[in-house]
Order: structure tokens, then C-alpha cells, then sequence
């Protein structure tokens, strides 16, 4: 029990930085729907989940943009014979 092993046979694909922004519209819509305008808590709840999938999308963008400025530097590097 105490092992990161899943018994999820099949891996989910994973989302890339635009396709988690559109869950945290989706997200963000639905806390503001007039059905949960009137549950605080849920509303709340929708609103931070949204917010929290923006930062990760951000981050992730962030993250792949410097992975390919890095890899295009390696490239350069070799090409120029340093490295």
C-alpha cells in the first residue's frame, strides 16, 4: 500500500499549457453560473481551481519555452564545436 505503483493500466495523455487554460475557463464559467452563485463554498472552491490550473499552465509554458531555449543552445554549442 505504501507505493507509488497505479493501477491505472492505460496513461492518460497528458495536457499541454492551452488545454489546461480552457479547463480553467470551463471551471471558471461554471463557479460563475447563476446554479452556484448561491453555493459559497462550491463557488469558491471552482474559483481557486481555476486560479491554481492557470499557474500550472503558466508554469509549464514557462518550462517548455526554456527546455527549447536550452536545447536550441546545446545545438548551437555543438555546431560552434564547444560543446
Amino acid at each position: 500500500m505504501g507505493t507509488n505503483e497505479t493501477i491505472n493500466t492505460t496513461p492518460l495523455p497528458q495536457m499541454g499549457p492551452e488545454e489546461m487554460r480552457g479547463l480553467a475557463a470551463r471551471l471558471r464559467a461554471r463557479a460563475q453560473s447563476v446554479l452556484l452563485r448561491h453555493q459559497p463554498e462550491q463557488h469558491r472552491d471552482l474559483l481557486t481551481a481555476a486560479s491554481l490550473i492557470e499557474q500550472l499552465a503558466n508554469l509549464s509554458a514557462e518550462i517548455l519555452a526554456s527546455a527549447a531555449a536550452i536545447d536550441r543552445l546545446s545545438r548551437l554549442l555543438e555546431v560552434a564545436g564547444g560543446a
